[in-house]
């Protein structure tokens, strides 16, 4: 019995000596015999980690993809601008076609809501030219100003931007019209033999109290003297004619060409100068003067835009540059 007895002693002092050598022996490796018959390791996404990286390697490749607006906006900018504002604070817009080195500018609405259909006229240059941007030669630049007096436009026309004949109020003062919210008369404030006191047919009219202190001078000013374009057709109304530019220093050889150009295609006559009547502070002039070719194409009345006609006269400037 006392053989049993120890036989059993021996026996459980070795299995307790055996479980504590095993439980020494989990401990050093961190781990328990409990914890490993239960813990299931941490399950990991490999779908996820391998796009990841091919997204970051990809945004370190090409840049951050910008946003829908962006590309908008930078179009935006680019096809239209503002050369600055009226006496009352209105845009003066500039819309641009095309990327070439050679601008051709077109200004329409000098004289505000007198020759109304000057402004339209451009914008139906504008509408044409965004429905046929193929029309523009590789090496032009065509810019279009509809409303160089947009204070003067709106005293007749009822509408903001483009607008249609049907927009013009029949009963508006077109004369008063004519100038701008300074009572001036925008072409006749350039520096060219400037005058304080202008004539309009037989009426004394205001040129302003030097020559560009009007905003809207000033701005186009500004803008050619800034992109020098290779030359300027300004659209008037109304006598029926294309008229050559100059400051007492006679037309030059490539005013006189696009002069000749514009009317042989249009059906216009074509004249050297204006003499109507004296002119002073005229725009085309100051054009002449600081070197830019620039006709004026006065319509036939100041409520039609001819447009065939003037399509005509626009295509074969177009064509003139393109071929220069």
């Amino acid at each position: 019995m006392k053989k049993n007895i120890i036989v059993l002693l021996v026996v459980g002092i070795a299995a307790a000596g055996l479980l504590f050598y095993l439980i020494g022996s989990f401990e050093k490796a961190g781990k328990s015999p409990q914890n490993e018959e239960i813990q299931t390791p941490e399950p990991q996404n490999f779908e996820n980690e391998p796009a990841q990286e091919n997204i970051s390697a990809e945004n370190e490749a090409i840049g951050e993809m910008p946003t829908t607006e962006e590309p908008a906006q930078e179009t935006q900018s680019k096809s239209e601008t503002s050369i600055g504002k009226s006496v009352q604070g209105r845009d003066i817009l500039a819309y641009h076609f095309g990327s070439g080195q050679k601008e051709i500018l077109f200004v329409g609405g000098t004289h505000g809501g007198y020759s109304w259909n000057t402004a339209l006229l451009a914008y139906q240059l504008i509408d044409y030219l965004k429905n046929n941007r193929d029309k523009v030669p590789a090496n032009i630049k065509i810019t279009v100003i509809p409303a160089l007096n947009p204070d003067g436009l709106a005293k007749v026309v009822d509408a903001t931007g483009s607008f249609g004949a049907n927009d013009v109020s029949v009963s508006a003062d077109t004369a008063a019209a004519r100038f701008n919210a300074n009572n001036v008369d925008i072409n006749r404030n350039f520096d060219c033999e400037w005058k304080a006191s202008g004539v309009w047919q037989n009426k004394t009219v205001s040129g302003g109290t030097a020559a560009f202190s009007e905003p809207e001078s000033a701005a186009i000013r500004d803008y050619i003297q800034n992109n020098r374009p290779s030359a300027v057709v300004a659209w008037y109304a109304s006598a029926g004619g294309v008229f050559a530019s100059s400051c007492n220093n006679g037309v030059s050889a490539e005013t006189q060409a696009i002069t000749d150009a514009y009317a042989k295609a249009s059906g216009y006559s074509a004249h050297k100068d204006f003499d109507f009547y004296e002119i002073s502070g005229d725009m085309t002039n100051w054009l002449a003067k600081v070197g830019v070719p620039a006709i004026g194409v006065v319509l036939s009345t100041a409520n039609d835009t001819e447009w065939s006609k003037n399509q005509a006269g626009i295509a074969a400037i177009l064509e003139y540059y393109a071929n220069k």
